[in-house]
C-alpha cells in the first residue's frame, strides 16, 4: 500500500491547476507552506494559483513570491453564464447595478430556464491543496461561497494541528510537526527524487523555514522539538535566510504597531484566583493607533512572556464589528487550549488554540469568554465559584516578568 506522501506525490503528478489554499489568519507557516508549494508546481510546469482568504500582513511582505498572492486571486473572480442552446443573437443593456442580457435563440428553437448554468473560473482547478488549516472554515469567505470545490475536486489536507477535521480527500496531518513546513519539507525532498528534478533552492528553504521559526517564536516555544531543529539544519544548508525572516518578523516594526501594542499591554488583567491573563484589541484600538489588526500577530507572545503565575492568556479581539476573534496560549502543559477553545466552536494545538464568535458585541463576547475560562479553570482547581466570583482582575505587574 503507498504511503502518505507517495500519495500525494501520485495526485500532485495527475494534475495539471493546483489550488492552494493558506488558513486564516494568514501567517508565516500557512503563506511560507502556499508559496513554497507554488514555486515547486511551478518548477514542475504545473499552473498553481494561491488564494489567501485574509490580507498579507505587513512584517511577510518580504517572503519569496508573496506577490503572487493577491494577483492570483484577481485573476480568478470571472463569472461565467453558459447558455446550453442554439442562440442567433445576444445583446445587452447595463444600468446601475443591473446588467439585462437578451438572447435571440435561432429559428425553431427556444431557451428555457433549464439551459442557463452559472460557474465561476475556479471550475479550472483539478486539484485543491490546504496548508495550516484544521477546519475549512479557517479559509473565510472563500470557502463560504464556493462551498461545492470541495465536494467536486480531490482536497489535500497537509496540516499539523491537533484539532484537524481530516476533512481531506488525503489527509497529512502529524500533530507532532511544529509547524506545516516541517512537514512539506521531506515531502518537497521525496518529489526531488521521483522527478529527479532539483526543486528545493533559496527561496523555497526560506519559505520553509518562515513557516518553523514564526510557529516556534525563533525555536522558544514548548512546540519545539528536535526535529524541528533537524529540518531547521537542513534548509539553512539548502541556502535558507534565516536572517532575514528574523529581521522582518522579529526585528522590524512601524510606529503604529509599537502603538498598538503600547495599547494592548497597558489593558493587560491578571486573575490571580483562575490564573488567567488576558488583554483586548477593538476597533477604536485601532483607529486610535492608526494600525491594522494584522498588526497584533505577535501581541500574545509579549502576553506570554509577561504572565508570571497565570495558566492560560488569552487576547480577544474585535476583528470586525459583531465578530470577535480569540487566541488561546496555555502556560501550564496540563492546561489544554484547544479544547477550551473548542468550547467556542475553535481548536488548535493543545498549548495553542483560536477560535472566532459572530454576531456578538464585543464587550459581551469578551465578557462570555472570560466567564467560560474562569469556570473552567474553577472546575480544574476546585475553586468555590461563590468565593471566587467577587474576586477583580489585577494589573499585571510587568517588572515580575521572569528571565
Amino acid at each position: 500500500m503507498l504511503s502518505i506522501e507517495d500519495q500525494i506525490i501520485k495526485q500532485f503528478q495527475r494534475s495539471n491547476h493546483i489550488l492552494i489554499l493558506p488558513s486564516a489568519p494568514a501567517d508565516g507557516d500557512s503563506l511560507g507552506s502556499a508559496l513554497a508549494l507554488y514555486q515547486v508546481f511551478t518548477k514542475l510546469g504545473k499552473k498553481a494559483t494561491v488564494i489567501s482568504a485574509e490580507p498579507v500582513p505587513r512584517d511577510l511582505k518580504f517572503l519569496p513570491m508573496i506577490e503572487k498572492v493577491g494577483e492570483e486571486f484577481k485573476s480568478n473572480s470571472d463569472f461565467v453564464i453558459t447558455i446550453h442552446a442554439h442562440i442567433k443573437d445576444i445583446r445587452h443593456k447595463m444600468t446601475p447595478g443591473k446588467v439585462n442580457i437578451v438572447l435571440t435563440p435561432e429559428e425553431g428553437a427556444a431557451i428555457t430556464a433549464s439551459d442557463v448554468s452559472f460557474h465561476n473560473q475556479l471550475d479550472d482547478f483539478d486539484l485543491i491543496v490546504t496548508v495550516d488549516t484544521a477546519e475549512l472554515h479557517q479559509l473565510g469567505k472563500f470557502y463560504e461561497h464556493h462551498p461545492e470545490m470541495f465536494y467536486k475536486v480531490p482536497v489535500i489536507n497537509i496540516d499539523h494541528h491537533a484539532s484537524n477535521a481530516e476533512y481531506g480527500t488525503i489527509n497529512h496531518v502529524d500533530i507532532t510537526a511544529s509547524a506545516a513546513t516541517e512537514i512539506l519539507t521531506p515531502l518537497i525532498q521525496k518529489i526531488e527524487q521521483v522527478v529527479g528534478q532539483p526543486l528545493l533552492d533559496a527561496d523555497v528553504a526560506t519559505l520553509l523555514l518562515a513557516g518553523i521559526i514564526t510557529d516556534t517564536g525563533s525555536f522558544q516555544h514548548s512546540n519545539t522539538t528536535p526535529k524541528s531543529f533537524v529540518v531547521a539544519a537542513e534548509l539553512l544548508d539548502k541556502g535558507a535566510r534565516q536572517q532575514e525572516i528574523i529581521k522582518h518578523v522579529y526585528k522590524t516594526k512601524s510606529l503604529t504597531t509599537l502603538k498598538l501594542w503600547g495599547q494592548v499591554l497597558s489593558k493587560i488583567q491578571f486573575d490571580k484566583d483562575h490564573k488567567f491573563v488576558w488583554s483586548t484589541i477593538s476597533q477604536q484600538d485601532l483607529l486610535d493607533t492608526g494600525a491594522l489588526m494584522e498588526e497584533s500577530g505577535a501581541i500574545i507572545d509579549e502576553l506570554l512572556n509577561n504572565a508570571p503565575g497565570a495558566e492560560i492568556v488569552a487576547l480577544l479581539k474585535e476583528k470586525q464589528p459583531g465578530l470577535l476573534s480569540g487566541s488561546l496560549r496555555s502556560i501550564n502543559p496540563e492546561v489544554d487550549a484547544s479544547a477550551m477553545a473548542s468550547l467556542f466552536g475553535g481548536g488548535g494545538h493543545k498549548q495553542a488554540a483560536g477560535f472566532k464568535i459572530k454576531d456578538v458585541k464585543f464587550e459581551e463576547g469578551v465578557k462570555s469568554v472570560i466567564d467560560t475560562v474562569r469556570r473552567e479553570q474553577e472546575k480544574r482547581h476546585g475553586i468555590d465559584r461563590e468565593v471566587a466570583a467577587p474576586t477583580q482582575p489585577q494589573d499585571l505587574d510587568l517588572g515580575q516578568t521572569e528571565e
